[in-house]
């Protein structure tokens, strides 16, 4: 399926020109308060729940949606149009290419995108399988192969089941002290299907 999408420098343009634009950021919340646009709202992937967004909304506007470098809001984008919502643009490459284009964002505290968690766990997970599979017993190095068997699975699938789980660990959540950037009402559990995007 076919996804539209707009370049950073166009939606840009729509926005200084006073177009009612309507942007959800789909990464995780701390992602988000690392860096983002300041027009977006934060509608984390894992808690879009796209029947309960595209209800009641009109198609006549376009929804224009942002990840980090393009996946996640591809993602978000098929599960709008699988709803029924069509009206919906993703924003290519990103917020990385929205900062490489040298457009404005808003920075916060810094942290450690989604994509480099799940090369540090997979290299981790390698390592200790060979490393136990050398010294301990020969079976530790079916560990390294699951891995391996996993990442080719998400290189061919674009779907990473490490990055679901890492999206929801802790330290990818705001704390419940805090406001919460999550707005809309796109709140509702559905778990992320792509990772590192």
């Amino acid at each position: 399926m076919s996804i539209p999408t707009i370049a950073p420098q166009k939606l840009s343009d729509l926005i200084d020109s006073g177009a009612a634009v309507e942007l959800i950021d789909v990464r995780t919340p701390v992602e988000y308060r690392e860096v983002h646009v300041s027009s977006a709202r934060n509608v984390p992937l894992d808690q879009l729940n796209a029947a309960q967004f595209a209800a009641g909304r009109s198609d006549t506007a376009p929804l224009y949606v942002i990840c980090r470098s393009g996946s996640r809001g591809k993602q978000a984008c098929e599960k709008l149009l699988a709803a029924g919502y069509t009206n919906v643009m993703n924003v290519e490459g990103g917020t990385q290419a929205w900062e490489q284009a040298g457009l404005p964002v808003i920075r916060g505290k810094k942290a450690i995108s989604l994509e480099r968690q799940v090369r540090i766990a997979a290299g981790l997970m390698v390592l200790t399988g060979s490393v136990l599979g050398y010294f301990v017993s020969p079976y530790w190095i079916g560990l390294s192969a699951f891995v391996g068997a996993g990442l080719t699975f998400a290189g061919i699938t674009d779907t990473c089941g490490m990055g679901m789980l890492l999206a929801r660990m802790p330290w990818n959540q705001l704390p419940k002290s805090s406001p919460t950037e999550v707005t809309g009402s796109g709140a509702a559990c559905a778990p992320p299907k792509k990772c590192c995007g």
